[in-house]
């Protein structure tokens, strides 16, 4: 049958969604509160573009590696770059390699995994090149600069898509056969007014994590990055947290990411393929697990990230020196390592002033444990940048509501670009099993 089905937010999850109904009958709505395609929400891809392809990271789903490998090529296609200009590599490729057994003495799970890297300069190809393939389809729409504040089922089970035109306000409200959510992380809002009139359709809320962007200079990690495109660890510390590496930029840049609509920035990294610096920078992420009565993974986060604005004294991120930090002492001065974040980002301060102390104590016994495999990395004057964050969406029940399904970051399920289209393109498959 037929059905008009209203697509929020032009995110990986709603790219696999599309893509995969793109020939078929039904008709596409797809809503983006971005002004263009090149603003659009994909916050992955627009940043940095690194993809990949692993059993082990990236979701709780169990995707199948060939349909990850048919994602990434999806997206590698559409970037127009060369072959010899996509860097590829591995993260603990074989577990015989001396680094796999050295991080595995020392206490680590390395993570195995496949990367593609298309570099930030290139992603707008990336964007507008879906977009335009999408929006030549006559059974496809766009609806830009609409941002959509509520979803309702109604009784006859269709779905009334609620919306504010962002040039002008008004609010306005469309009928739909079905509505697919892929309003990834930044989407919480909209996600909040769904579960608080139904909890029912939230099956965990638990968990968050909150670190920092590491940086140090490339010749400290030059044997471990030219043997695999990025190291991915984990470390069960002392006091029972979960830390773990994650976005290793050789030669990158540190970045700030803007979350809801400017309501408070974190860090980030990202690199690109022409354009390259001294320094290497990932995060060292802490897993926050709670316990009932806890149900605001997202919240919290939030609090955290905007007590740090608040002590940079605005929309900027904390800089510290690593020897202040584990040494609880306001950083004034930087040594060696020269941030490549630009100045008007950032203040120097005491990010001990932002992190709760069992945080804190997790971050330095991850770094000092790291320096045991890769000497070099707690030199007194690498840098860290906090507050970074990375939100584990409520777990969302896709059976509860008949037409209305969440897809990607936004339903707990995904947690990275692969794993996000990969879940639009299964749900759009259930679509076609039952048409």
């Amino acid at each position: 049958m037929k059905k008009r089905i209203a697509v929020i937010g032009f995110g990986a999850a709603g790219i696999g969604y599309v893509e995969e109904l793109k020939n078929s009958e039904h008709q596409l709505v797809i809503f983006e509160k971005s002004k263009d395609v090149i603003s659009s929400s994909l916050s992955g891809i627009r940043s940095d573009g690194k993809i990949f392809i692993s059993k082990e990271m990236g979701g709780t789903l169990d995707i199948d590696v060939a349909l990850q490998k048919r994602v990434v090529d999806f997206y590698l296609k559409k970037s127009d770059v060369s072959e010899d200009k996509i860097e590829h590599g591995v993260s603990f490729g074989a577990q015989n390699s001396d680094f796999y057994r050295r991080f595995y003495v020392n206490g680590f799970l390395p993570v195995s995994a496949e990367f593609f890297h298309i570099g930030t300069d290139f992603l707008k190809n990336v964007m507008q090149n879906i977009y335009e393939e999408f929006s030549s389809k006559e059974n496809i729409s766009f609806k830009f600069k609409t941002k959509v504040v509520d979803v309702i089922n109604n009784e006859d089970n269709s779905v009334t898509v609620l919306y504010i035109d962002v040039e002008t306000g008004e609010t306005i409200s469309e009928t739909f056969d079905k509505a697919v959510i892929g309003v990834g992380r930044s989407g919480h809002k909209l996600i909040e007014n769904i579960k608080t009139r139904e909890p029912k359709t939230v099956l965990a809320s638990t968990t968050v994590d909150l670190g920092v962007r590491f940086e140090l200079p490339n010749h400290i990690v030059k044997e471990i990055n030219e043997e695999m495109y990025e190291f991915k660890v984990k470390l069960k510390t002392s006091a029972g947290y979960e830390v773990r590496t994650f976005c290793n930029n050789p030669s990158g840049y540190v970045t700030i990411e803007k979350y809801n609509d400017d309501e408070f920035v974190t860090v980030n990294g990202h690199s690109k393929v022409n354009s390259k610096t001294d320094n290497t920078n990932f995060a060292v992420l802490v897993t926050h697990s709670f316990t009932h009565p806890f149900n605001d993974p997202v919240g919290y986060g939030t609090h955290i990230s905007k007590l740090s604005n608040i002590l940079a004294g605005g929309k900027k991120v904390i800089l510290q020196t690593y020897k202040d930090f584990k040494n609880s002492k306001r950083t004034k001065k930087l040594g060696r390592v020269s941030p490549t974040l630009d100045s008007e980002h950032y203040i120097l301060g005491d990010l001990n002033l932002v992190f709760p102390s069992k945080t804190k104590c997790a971050i330095v016994e991850f770094l000092e444990q790291l320096n045991n495999v890769i000497p070099g990395v707690t030199c007194p004057d690498n840098l860290l940048y906090g507050v970074e964050v990375k939100f584990y969406s409520n777990v969302l029940d896709n059976n509860y509501f008949k037409n209305i399904s969440f897809i990607g970051d936004c339903s707990g399920w995904s947690r990275s670009i692969t794993y996000a289209t990969c879940h639009g393109v299964l749900e759009a498959q259930k679509e076609l099993e039952n048409s």
